[in-house]
C-alpha cells in the first residue's frame, strides 16, 4: 500500500500538512489537492489547532509545481480547477498559515508558498516559474506573485523564467526571512508558537479584514476596517488581553 502524498499530524496547537512524494521533489498530484482541501476544513473546525504548517518532505524541495502527466483531458482540468480553489482556500483560511521553504520552490508551488501569509526559507532555496521555458505560462499562481511583489519584476520573473536563490527572493517580497539551513527548522518552530499564543479570533476577524480591504478604495478601506477594530474589540479575549496588559500577566486566550 502507498504512502498517502500529503501528511496530516496537529501537536501543540500546530497542524503540519507535509507534501509526501519526496522522490517526485514533492510534485503536486490530484491525490495532493484533495487531501489539502479535506484537512484544511478538517483544521478549520478544531479549535484545538491555532496555526497551519504548510511543507515538504526531505530537504531537497518544497514543492516543484504540478504532476498531473497521464491524466485524461477532463481530469487535468479538473485538477486545474482544483488547485485553483485550494488556492483560494489558502489565502482566505481563517487561520495563520506558514510555509516552511526546506528546498527547491518552482511553478505551481510558488502557489502554495505565496498563498501563505508568512513564508520562512532557507537560504539556499531556489524559486522561480519555469513554465514559459517549456510552452506555457504560470496562469493561476501569477494572480498571487501579481499581489505580492512589484509589476516589473513579477513580469520579469515569468517572462525570462530563470531560476532565483533566496535573497533575490527575499527583495521581492515573495518570502518572509531567508535563513541558514541548520536555523530553519528552529526559526520556522519559535513562529509557529508564537503564532499559536495568540487569540485565534482575534487574527481570524484581522485576517479575514486584512485581505478583504486590500483592493478597496482608501476611504473605503477605513470605514470598512473601522467596523472590524469594533468586531474584534467586542470579543473576550480581547478584554482578556487588555486586562493582563494592566495586570502584567501573560493572557490566557479562549477564542471567543
Amino acid at each position: 500500500m502507498s504512502e498517502p502524498h500529503l501528511l496530516y499530524h496537529i501537536e501543540n496547537h500546530i497542524a503540519a500538512l507535509t507534501i509526501n512524494r519526496e522522490a517526485r521533489r514533492n510534485a503536486i498530484s490530484l491525490e495532493t489537492i484533495s487531501l489539502f482541501l479535506e484537512y484544511l476544513n478538517e483544521a478549520e473546525k478544531d479549535h484545538n489547532v491555532r496555526v497551519i504548517l504548510i511543507t515538504g518532505s526531505g530537504n531537497k524541495a518544497f514543492c516543484v509545481g504540478a504532476d498531473l502527466g497521464g491524466e485524461a483531458d477532463g481530469q487535468l482540468q479538473e485538477g486545474f480547477k482544483s488547485y485553483a480553489r485550494l488556492l483560494k482556500r489558502l489565502t482566505a483560511y481563517p487561520k495563520p498559515v506558514v510555509a516552511s521553504v526546506n528546498g527547491a520552490c518552482m511553478a505551481g508551488g510558488m502557489g502554495f508558498m505565496l498563498a501563505c501569509d508568512i513564508v520562512i526559507a532557507r537560504n539556499d532555496a531556489k524559486f522561480g516559474t519555469p513554465e514559459v521555458n517549456v510552452g506555457l505560462w504560470p496562469m493561476m499562481i501569477g494572480a498571487l506573485i501579481y499581489r505580492n511583489t512589484l509589476r516589473k519584476k513579477a513580469m520579469e520573473m515569468v517572462l525570462l523564467g530563470e531560476r532565483m536563490n533566496a535573497d533575490q527572493a527575499l527583495e521581492m517580497g515573495l518570502i518572509t526571512r531567508s535563513v541558514p539551513p541548520e536555523s530553519l527548522h528552529n526559526e520556522v518552530n519559535r513562529v509557529l508558537q508564537q503564532l499559536a499564543q495568540k487569540s485565534s479570533i482575534g487574527i481570524k476577524i484581522g485576517k479575514e479584514a486584512f485581505y478583504a480591504m486590500a483592493d478597496m478604495p482608501f476611504e473605503e478601506a477605513l470605514d470598512f476596517l473601522s467596523g472590524k477594530i469594533a468586531a474584534v474589540a467586542s470579543t473576550e479575549d480581547a478584554r482578556e488581553g487588555i486586562m493582563a496588559f494592566i495586570e502584567k500577566r501573560k493572557p490566557v486566550f479562549k477564542g471567543k
